[in-house]
């Protein structure tokens, strides 16, 4: 073995070494949050090229997202092996059409469609509906989720009758939507990202001659985060692999969190059927995060699957997560933001630091805060770094300065190129000035990384081909602030302190997730999330939107699943406490649903309706209907009056759990229920 060979070996444990050196078979690699999956990835590729086991132009290395792929080439060229191809699915489909498109089209390659939802607008009112944004982005998904799952138009209108469509269209409007959406396509010659794949797919089924010169050129592949993959990617990877089986796979089923998008883990689960000779392999030594945040993951994660890894760790005990109520969302944002002060007096860079959330409509509120503070923030999924203006100038005025810029370090020579742009070497205090300079800075800091570890100067051409490449992949270098996330974009990301915010019931679960397999991803989500920790963990959650008299918000469900968590009430601490999990009280199942929940018992389990309360219950709501002018189903529905023939509230808070019941109604007819009840 050469002492390169040797060199890589060195810097892994024992686990990763055997992913790192074991050819012989394919390779499934179980891999928990923060186990080191990419450098065992990386490593992988690298010892074999050493070793001579394949050359490097013949490795395909395949992932799901632009930053995940261009973090894997940047340590990929750190472990000297940058002729190799790491590439999302989509790019190097793209690659792979565009290549070959003259062997098999006519005219000029399709436009690419970076965002279905402006055509869909048109397509919608063309057909009479009327559009949104968020009706767009719905039926983007849609159809996104067809595709994903190889779907076609019939088959999916067969799907579609058990799914939850967008707004309130019905089967018949989506199918008149695909079939719109599809031949605008065709007029304009567009192609969508979902086209790439499906149609390198049919080319490879069609002709076998291609097939050939793609199977000719790769030779070894591997795939990251392959719980993630759909049919339609596992279709596209067999025929990229054809007879062979020169394959490692890396997953977490306890981290699927795009089943809503068609990925299926169950792919991940049968590999090792498919595929009789591969060895299975596990990593579970956490590098990332604190004992005590291990532990936290590790009670939620038993509640996934009994098959879920167990994650281990060396790392330091650290302070146990804190746990922290709000009365409003205004007040959380400020609570949350005073402790990410406190944290950067003390010395923490912002850039180690993330704000997590469910959803991106809880991100505003952030950004205000973390504004009127002057904390520097960076909002993933918000505009591309190399979209911005600055940058592209940035990016131009360097390309000038190529021929008078050789001899000197790296860092040196593009500061005083961006000296031009606002670039200092102390930041503006905030607003748009202090963002324009964090993009600078983000340069110069990326500069200094090249010039690292040696002491001849590095070229500047040599940094402008990796802007070049970082722009074609979207893949942004580091910025100095404070990260505001989606716990979904924040996957395959880290940072020494999180703060995962707005943890109530009906955003995590999200109020749509009612079934049990929805509730379970919705789980899974929130362990991808607090796995993101490295030091210190924070969960918060507000009782109320704003200040108002409607019905307060409870802590989410998945709480109770942490075990032992510290807690304080806004800055006052108080004692623990631990809300009881839900359980049918006729069977003891674990409850889910709102309607379960409330009910005290599973869907399944028989009920205890008092008939006659029931009765009079029903003559109570024709009434009110009557006096009102509204049809009886208007005041309460039929679900609402058998929930409260079964509970048989005696006070408001009890009646209040009623499905049906919002803050409204309860107001309205509240007292009159209780009236009758107690009669």
């Amino acid at each position: 073995m050469s002492a390169r060979a040797s060199a890589l070996l060195d810097a892994l444990d024992e686990q990763q070494r055997e992913v790192a050196t074991h050819f012989s078979t394919p390779v499934i690699v179980l891999a928990g949050a923060g186990t080191g999956k990419t450098r065992a990835m990386t490593h992988r590729i690298a010892y074999g090229i050493a070793t001579e086991v394949f050359p490097p132009n013949q490795v395909l290395a395949l992932t799901f997202t632009a930053k995940a792929a261009g973090e894997m080439r940047s340590r990929l060229r750190t472990l000297g092996v940058p002729a190799v191809q790491a590439r999302t699915f989509h790019s190097a489909a793209l690659r792979q059409l565009r290549f070959f498109w003259d062997r098999f089209a006519e005219g000029d390659f399709p436009r690419i469609i970076e965002n279905k939802a402006g055509i869909l607008g048109s397509v919608l009112q063309s057909l009479g509906i009327e559009s949104s944004r968020e009706l767009n982005r719905d039926v983007a998904s849609e159809i996104e989720f067809a595709a994903a799952t190889l779907l076609g138009v019939e088959d999916y209108a067969v799907k579609a009758a058990s799914r939850d469509l967008p707004g309130q269209l019905g089967v018949d409007d989506m199918v008149r939507i695909f079939e719109a959406y599809s031949e605008a396509k065709t007029r304009g010659r567009l192609m969508d990202f979902d086209d790439v794949l499906l149609v390198l797919d049919g080319v490879l089924a069609e002709y076998p001659a291609i097939s050939a010169e793609i199977r000719e050129q790769y030779r070894h592949f591997v795939v990251d985060e392959f719980q993630d993959v759909s049919p339609l990617q596992y279709d596209l990877l067999s025929r990229w692999l054809g007879p062979r089986d020169n394959l490692c796979v890396v997953g977490d089923p306890a981290q699927t969190i795009y089943s809503f998008a068609g990925a299926d883990s169950s792919l991940l689960g049968s590999l090792g059927a498919s595929l009789p000779t591969s060895t299975t392999i596990q990593l579970v030594h956490n590098y990332r995060s604190s004992k005590a945040i291990v532990a936290t993951a590790n009670n939620l994660l038993r509640h996934t699957s009994r098959t879920a890894l167990t994650l281990r760790t060396d790392n330091p005990e650290g302070r146990a997560p804190a746990m922290v109520e709000y009365p409003t969302d205004e007040a959380e944002a400020a609570g949350v933001v005073k402790s990410i002060a406190a944290e950067v007096r003390a010395g923490r860079r912002p850039r180690n630091i993330a704000v997590l959330f469910r959803t991106n409509g809880q991100s505003p509120a952030y950004e205000q805060a973390l504004a009127t503070a002057g904390i520097p923030y960076v909002l993933r999924g918000g505009e591309r770094f190399f979209a911005r203006k600055e940058v592209k100038e940035a990016v131009l005025m360097l390309k000038a300065a190529r021929a008078t810029s050789s001899g000197r370090p790296l860092p040196e020579v593009v500061a005083e190129v961006l000296i031009s742009l606002g670039y200092s070497t102390s930041p503006p205090a905030a607003g748009a000035s202090r963002q324009k300079w964090e993009s600078l800075k983000a340069l110069v800091d990326l500069a200094e990384t090249h010039q690292a570890g040696t002491e001849l100067p590095v070229p500047l051409e040599t940094f402008l081909a990796d802007l070049a490449d970082r722009a074609e992949h979207q893949f942004a270098p580091d910025i100095e602030g404070v990260t505001l996330a989606s716990f979904h974009a924040a996957k395959g990301l880290e940072w020494d302190s999180v703060h995962l915010v707005g943890l109530s019931e009906g955003l995590l679960p999200i109020s749509y997730a009612q079934t049990p397999r929805a509730i379970s991803e919705e789980r899974r989500l929130f362990y991808v999330a607090l796995t993101r920790a490295g030091k210190e963990l924070s969960l918060s959650w507000s009782l109320s939107r704003h200040e108002s008299k409607q019905r307060p918000r409870k802590a989410s469900r998945f709480l109770t699943e942490l075990g032992r968590v510290e807690e304080s009430i806004g800055q006052a601490p108080r004692a623990a406490t631990s809300v009881p999990m839900n359980r049918c009280r006729s069977c003891g199942k674990v409850l889910v649903s709102q309607i379960d929940r409330a009910l005290s018992r599973c869907a399944s389990c028989p009920a205890d309706v008092d008939l006659k309360i029931l009765d009079r219950l029903r003559r109570w709501r024709a009434r009110v209907g009557l006096e009102q002018g509204l049809p009886p189903y208007l005041v309460l529905t039929d679900t609402s009056l058998s929930a409260i023939a079964e509970i048989r509230p005696r006070d408001m808070t009890t009646l209040a759990k009623v499905p049906g019941l919002g803050a409204t109604k309860l107001e309205r007819y509240g007292s009159g229920l209780l009236s009758l009840l107690a009669d």
